[in-house]
């Protein structure tokens, strides 16, 4: 038989604010264990909520990004467990009817048939994005385990997929599209390492060709997209040898194990009655009203495959390019300035960014990004002008640019300083080349470019560049060779 996966998501994604949900304390990583926690975080007697205006508003401009039913009113809810990493024994969050964000659709793309084609582009539903708290972490070792409370209290938005994907590559697929509406509105950096982006894969699997909902499996905070990808390729084939042997696929919560590569049983699945909702005492509902939602909505800014198509049809980006421009906000902006400083040659800077900018970020460590970049758009727009204008070639543009990079330098100052500028003098240029032609040993050279042999005038001009001492007009040097050849 033929089966077919059916695969939602949950995500949760830490959102970017100077404090804390409920409470007054900052919110941050990397600090020593339980350093950022107040009597709110701790839940100590007393000590009550207060609601994150920030917190609310990112999550809204997440609902206009993904073209959401945005709801009136949105209420708060008490889950209830009792576990060491929830210092409350409760964690305060939103029922799915009365979530910050209702439902919508984020536009996906599944890998191309090779990495230099666009691949085939769907529509996934979202149910609904509710907002709420993250829990402590626990850390494991031996007999003893710790809990550090930092990263209680951190914004915490749920996005819940409807079960529209079918395939671990388009569950792969929604999250990088994800992380890039995230990003792209400055709502999170979405950083898996951090748990800033965290996943839970509901997975089942039916024959194909049915509607069926069967019994699903929730593998619980897959945390890297490799991850995502085994867990649901595993799972998948796991419930399909299942089915085929004549066992019952339980609904149950399992684990990933990313060293062995299998997904393994945690406990059963908790039904919503299991958590004992209900409203939350100290929380008044959110209202939501139409001048608010436009407000929110001028500052947001376009959305990612929007601007991937737009700058293929503007500035005849390719592909591969806006591929590697659209996932970075910041990248994109800086293209865009220095466009806007030399508007004639969009190519040759989307090329200068993505290949040596980049590469130099790169070379400068994990944490380096195009704010550490000593040239500015306007700088780079400037270089693109002098290779355009012909005062430097192609070559002549990467020393440029490499010392541009280590000094901070303008183009146009370093090539005065090297004397770098090429000659572009018609006088001069035709002096040389008429050497270069009349030269004896050239003479075979010059018969096999008027016989037909197009190639060998480079190694003329390669005399004329040697000459020059590689300041000549490469384009200068081919458009006069060719009239005195002929």
């Amino acid at each position: 038989m033929e089966y077919e996966a059916v695969i939602g998501l949950e995500i949760h994604v830490q959102l970017k604010a100077k404090s804390k949900v409920f409470a007054g304390t900052p919110a941050g990583f990397g600090e020593p264990p339980n350093k950022l926690i107040d009597p709110t975080v701790l839940a100590l007697p007393g000590a009550l909520p207060v609601l994150n205006r920030e917190s609310v508003e990112k999550s809204m401009k997440f609902g206009l990004m993904i073209d959401a039913k945005m709801p009136k009113i949105s209420r708060w809810s008490r889950k209830n467990y009792f576990y060491p990493d929830s210092p409350k024994n409760y964690q305060i969050t939103q029922l799915a009817e009365e979530a910050i964000v209702g439902p919508g659709e984020v536009e996906i793309e599944l890998p191309g048939p090779s990495r230099n084609v666009m691949g085939e582009h769907k529509k996934i539903r979202i149910n609904h994005a509710h907002l709420e708290e993250d829990v402590g972490k626990l850390t494991h070792g031996g007999t003893t385990s710790l809990v550090d409370y930092n990263r209680a209290g951190t914004t915490l938005l749920e996005i819940v997929t409807e079960p529209d994907m079918h395939s671990a590559e388009e569950a792969v697929a929604l999250l990088n599209a994800l992380r890039m509406i995230l990003n792209a509105a400055g709502l999170s950096d979405c950083d898996m390492e951090k748990g800033q982006l965290r996943c839970d894969a509901n997975v089942s699997v039916r024959p194909a060709g049915t509607n069926e909902l069967r019994t699903r499996t929730e593998m619980k905070n897959v945390n890297s997209l490799t991850g995502v990808r085994n867990c649901i390729n595993f799972e998948i084939k796991r419930q399909i040898r299942a089915y085929e042997n004549g066992e019952k696929i339980v609904q149950e919560t399992r684990g990933w194990n990313a060293e062995t590569g299998h997904t393994y049983s945690m406990r059963s699945k908790e039904n919503a009655h299991d958590y004992r909702y209900f409203p939350d005492p100290d929380l008044m509902p959110v209202k939501i009203d139409d001048a608010w939602l436009a407000r929110l909505s001028a500052d947001l800014p376009e959305k990612p495959f929007d601007r991937q198509r737009r700058y293929m049809a503007d500035f005849g980006l390719p592909y591969t390019i806006t591929s590697v421009l659209i996932p970075d906000r910041a990248l994109c902006d800086f293209f865009e300035k220095s466009v806007a400083a030399f508007p004639k040659a969009p190519q040759q800077t989307a090329n200068l960014i993505v290949n040596e900018i980049l590469r130099e970020i790169a070379a400068a460590g994990t944490e380096a990004t195009i704010a550490d970049s000593k040239i500015s758009p306007e700088a780079l727009a400037g270089l693109v002008e002098a290779v355009e204008a012909g005062t430097i070639s192609k070559q002549q543009a990467k020393e440029v640019f490499a010392e541009m990079w280590n000094s901070g330098k303008s183009a146009a100052d370093i090539i005065k300083e090297k004397g770098l500028a090429q000659s572009s003098d018609f006088g001069e240029l035709e002096a040389m080349i008429s050497a270069v032609i009349a030269d004896p040993k050239n003479a075979d050279a010059v018969a096999s470019f008027k016989g037909g042999n197009e190639k060998v005038i480079n190694v003329l001009k390669g005399q004329v560049m040697k000459a020059s001492r590689g300041k000549a007009n490469p384009a200068k040097v081919d458009e006069i060779m060719r009239k005195l050849l002929a």
